[in-house]
C-alpha cells in the first residue's frame, strides 16, 4: 500500500512563543478531522510539519484538506532521503522525471540547510543540484528571480526534496480563538466575513432567517450551497434556519415604514443572541461593511450594538465592494452569492429606509412592537443542519439539541 508524505509550512503559528504547542495541536487535529477513515501520521519539526497518509487516500481529498485548513502557509508532497549527496542526486534525477519541470523557460533550485553539519552550505547545495537539473533540461536557463520551474531540497534531520509547493490559506487554525455566530443571507459579504473570522481562529456556526413563501425554498437551498462551500474552511459548521415569515409580518404592520430594516436587525440580533446562548458562542458576526447599505451607516450600526449585549464582529467594515468580491471569487462563494434568490431583508427592504436613527427613539419603538413572544417562537422553531468540513450536510433533529433550547428558554424568562 505505502504512504505519501506531505511538508506543510507553517507560518503566524511559528510566532506564538510559549502558546506554539496549542496552535500546533490545533492544527493537527484539523488536518486529521478532514482526512480520515485514511491512517495517518503527524511529526513536526521548527516551522514545519510533516503528514504521512496511506496511498490510497485521493490526492484531490489532500489538496482539499490542506488548501482549506487555516494556519497552513504552503505544502507540497515530498520525498525524504538520507543527507548523503550520491543518494540526495539519485532522488532528484527520478523526482525530475515525474515533475512539471520541462526543456522551456528556467528554474533554480532553492536550498535550506538547517542542519549545520551537513557539509555543504546552501549556496553550494544548490550549484550541485542544477547541475543535476541540467543533466535532464540542458536548455533551461537559470533565474533565481523569476523562474518557471523550482526545485526544492531541506536539509534537516533528512533530506526533503520536492518540486511543487502549493499555496495554504494562512491564517490561525480554527477553534484557536472562541466561537461566534455568523449571521449569513445569500448575499457575497457574510460567507466572506465567516471566512475572515475563521482564518482568526474563530469557530463559527450560522445563522439564516428565512421567510417562506417570501422568499423561495431555492433561497434556501442557496444558502445550504454557501454553507457547503465555507464548511471546509469552518472546520465544519452548523446552519440554524430560523422560520422568520410571522416575525416579520408582525414588523411590517407594527412599525414605521422607514423603520423595518432596523427593527428587521434588531429582532434578528435578538434571535441570534438567543441562539448564541444555547450553542455556546460569545460573538455575533456580520457582513455589514460601513456606508455600503441604509442599514450598515454609523448611526445604524450603533442602534444594533444596542439590541444586544454580545459582542458584534464586523470584519468587512471597512472593505469596499470590490475587494469583498475578490475575496468571494477566490474562496468559491462568488457564483453562488449572485444567483437571483433574494432573502427575506431584501423583499420587506422599504424604498425610503432611515440611515441616521436615533438609538433611545428606536429602542422605544421596538419595545412598542411586543414582538419579543414571537422571536422565542422563531428559536423554538429553529431548524439545524450539520455541515462537516467536507461540505456535506445532514439535519439535525435529535432530542438533546432540542432539550438545550428548551433549558436556555426557560432560563432567560
Amino acid at each position: 500500500m505505502g504512504t505519501r508524505l506531505y511538508l506543510i509550512r507553517l507560518g503566524e503559528i511559528s510566532l506564538k512563543g510559549l502558546n506554539r504547542p496549542f496552535f500546533e495541536k490545533k492544527l493537527k487535529n484539523n488536518i486529521k478531522t478532514k482526512l480520515r477513515p485514511y491512517h495517518n501520521v503527524v511529526t513536526k519539526q521548527k516551522g514545519r510539519l510533516y503528514f504521512e497518509i496511506d496511498n490510497e487516500c485521493p490526492r484531490e481529498q489532500c489538496d482539499l484538506a490542506f488548501s482549506t485548513t487555516f494556519g497552513i502557509v504552503g505544502y507540497a508532497e515530498a520525498v525524504r532521503v538520507n543527507k548523503d549527496m550520491d543518494t540526495i542526486k539519485d532522488t532528484v534525477r527520478s523526482l525530475l522525471k515525474v515533475s512539471s519541470f520541462t526543456n522551456k523557460g528556467s528554474f533554480k533550485v532553492h536550498a535550506k540547510r538547517s542542519d549545520k553539519n551537513f557539509p555543504l552550505s546552501s549556496h553550494q547545495l544548490s550549484c550541485e543540484l542544477a547541475d543535476v537539473v541540467h543533466e535532464s533540461f540542458p536548455d533551461l536557463d537559470v533565474s533565481l528571480s523569476d523562474p518557471d520551474h523550482i526545485l526544492y531540497i531541506e536539509i534537516r534531520n533528512k533530506a526533503y526534496i520536492y518540486t511543487t509547493m502549493k499555496k495554504g490559506p494562512n491564517g490561525l487554525p480554527v477553534s484557536t480563538a472562541g466561537k461566534g455566530m455568523l449571521l449569513l443571507s445569500g448575499g457575497i459579504d457574510s460567507p466572506v466575513a465567516g471566512y475572515r473570522m475563521a482564518s482568526r481562529g474563530m469557530k463559527l456556526e450560522c445563522i439564516y432567517f428565512h421567510a417562506y413563501p417570501y422568499t423561495s425554498e431555492m433561497a434556501l437551498e442557496k444558502v445550504k450551497m454557501l454553507t457547503s462551500k465555507i464548511a471546509p474552511y469552518l472546520q465544519g459548521t452548523r446552519l440554524h434556519v430560523v422560520g422568520f415569515t410571522e416575525q416579520q409580518l408582525w414588523i411590517k404592520s407594527h412599525c414605521n415604514t422607514d423603520e423595518t430594516t432596523l427593527m428587521f436587525r434588531a429582532c434578528m440580533m435578538k434571535v441570534a443572541t438567543k441562539l448564541a446562548n444555547i450553542y455556546d458562542g460569545t460573538a455575533l458576526v456580520t457582513g455589514e461593511a460601513l456606508s455600503q447599505v441604509a442599514s450598515q451607516t454609523l448611526d445604524s450600526m450603533a442602534f444594533t450594538n444596542s439590541t444586544t449585549d454580545m459582542l458584534i464582529i464586523r470584519p468587512l467594515v471597512g472593505m469596499n465592494k470590490e475587494e469583498i468580491m475578490r475575496t468571494s471569487e477566490e474562496i468559491d462563494t462568488y457564483n453562488t452569492s449572485i444567483l437571483p434568490y433574494e432573502d427575506c431583508c431584501v423583499i420587506f427592504s422599504p424604498k425610503h429606509p432611515l440611515t441616521r436613527p436615533d438609538v433611545e427613539v428606536e429602542n422605544e419603538h421596538y419595545r412598542e412592537m411586543g414582538i419579543d413572544a414571537l422571536l422565542d417562537k422563531a428559536v423554538e422553531e429553529t431548524v439545524t443542519y450539520d455541515f462537516f468540513a467536507n461540505g456535506k450536510e445532514k439535519v439535525i433533529a435529535d432530542a438533546e439539541i432540542a432539550a438545550k433550547k428548551a433549558d436556555d428558554m426557560e432560563d432567560t424568562e
